[in-house]
């Protein structure tokens, strides 16, 4: 909990703080990277830093974490942290790097604000971050921990034993330890990242979900090619569509992730579009695998059937779970569309659902908006919606 003293400055300089924080984040980036150039070539996306998403992911979890703090002090954002915590651990984030990331934001605030940065309200704001942080730290620390891996060692060599090309945009490995040991557990719905090595030198990480249930020798992740559409195309997705091959080794983490589908015996909804059906094929795959009952309703949505990953392997797993339901829109359905299929955009205004589903959502953040408004309006408990964001999430706060 915030102090009593701070409390008071917090809630009285939020305000003015909220409104510069895309300001300060912007030049708190800036400088990072000035004094230390390896994170931009080694850690950090450089395509969300370019595009400007990054910078927005970090003014929303700082705004909203100390928005929580001040407007519900007896409650801890567990949903906020946990998520950043797992992206973190995914990455091998360090405790040593938030001491660099604190001295560098703080330098930005002081120069954005100015004279308005006294010293209770540096002090205020200071007690904010390291609230923030230490929670996180806690967070990590534990995920390694039942990782069994030290801090930051998540990287092991996965060797391609298997590549295939789903759609002309999304081609999926199969992985197995190069050293040939076990791989990892992981709960159906996890990620994990990849680390590779570029044309000029960086070693840029991106994460991928893993696209098939737990308990095989192998993993399997499915990369969707990031095209420009007036951006840069994807650096690592476009990497390794061009270049990853079988008998490859690549830098993999252990997975991580907290949309882990959850035990137990009440219906679901498995929601996605495009390539966020990768997460639902790990669940769909451990449900049939396991010998499931659960009721289980399916919804994806995508540009054309064609564009569909794992389209097959995706249908048939819905068909093998005993009174299971799906439901397909297509913006394009073509000729290709499967019987049943609908012509545009996921609406769930008729899908039948239980009262007390669990709802697991994966896509493009338009997409889910819409999916998770539906949900509420219907009544489904906002507690009972969990999602996936690939990129900077740019959600946080918003539950």
């Amino acid at each position: 909990m915030l102090s009593e003293q701070s409390v008071p400055v917090v809630r009285a300089t939020l305000p003015a703080v909220g409104a510069a924080i895309g300001d300060i984040t912007e030049l708190f980036y800036r400088k990072l990277f000035t004094a230390h150039p390896e994170l931009l070539r080694d850690l950090f996306n450089r395509g969300n830093q370019a595009n400007g998403e990054q910078q927005k992911a970090l003014a929303g979890s700082i705004a909203a974490f100390a928005g929580m703090l001040v407007g519900d002090p007896g409650a801890r954002p567990d949903a906020l942290l946990a998520r950043i915590a797992h992206k973190h651990a995914s990455l091998g984030i360090t405790s040593d790097q938030y001491k660099i990331v604190h001295r560098h934001l703080f330098a930005a605030i002081a120069e954005v604000l100015g004279d308005a940065v006294t010293p209770e309200v540096a002090a205020a704001w200071d007690e904010v971050y390291w609230l923030m942080a230490n929670a996180l730290m806690a967070i990590e620390a534990e995920l390694y921990q039942r990782t069994r891996v030290a801090e930051g060692e998540v990287w092991q060599g996965m060797e391609i034993v298997e590549r295939d090309e789903q759609t002309p945009d999304a081609v999926s490995f199969v992985l197995r330890p190069a050293d040939g040991g076990p791989v990892r557990p992981f709960s159906p719905g996890q990620y994990v990242s990849v680390r590779s090595e570029l044309p000029d030198g960086s070693r840029q990480i991106r994460q991928y979900s893993l696209s098939s249930a737990p308990g095989r020798p192998e993993w399997r992740i499915t990369v969707k090619r990031v095209t420009g559409d007036g951006r840069p195309d994807g650096e690592v997705s476009t990497w390794l569509h061009s270049r990853a091959r079988a008998g490859d080794v690549l830098d993999v983490s252990a997975p991580f992730g907290d949309l882990a589908l959850a035990d137990g015996g009440g219906p679901l909804l498995l929601a996605s579009a495009g390539i966020g059906v990768t997460p639902m094929l790990a669940m769909l795959d451990h449900l049939h695998t396991t010998g499931t009952t659960r009721p289980v309703t399916v919804v994806h949505a995508d540009r054309t059937p064609a564009d569909h990953a794992h389209r097959e392997e995706h249908l048939g797993l819905v068909a093998a779970l005993p009174g299971s339901r799906l439901h397909l829109w297509y913006e394009e359905p073509g000729r290709n569309a499967p019987d049943g299929a609908r012509t545009g955009r996921a609406e769930l205004a008729d899908v039948d659902l239980p009262e007390d589903v669990t709802v697991y959502l994966c896509g493009p953040v338009p997409f889910m908006r819409a999916v998770r408004g539906d949900l509420l309006r219907r009544g489904v408990p906002a507690r009972s919606v969990h999602y996936e964001v690939f990129g900077p999430d740019l959600w946080l706060g918003q539950e």
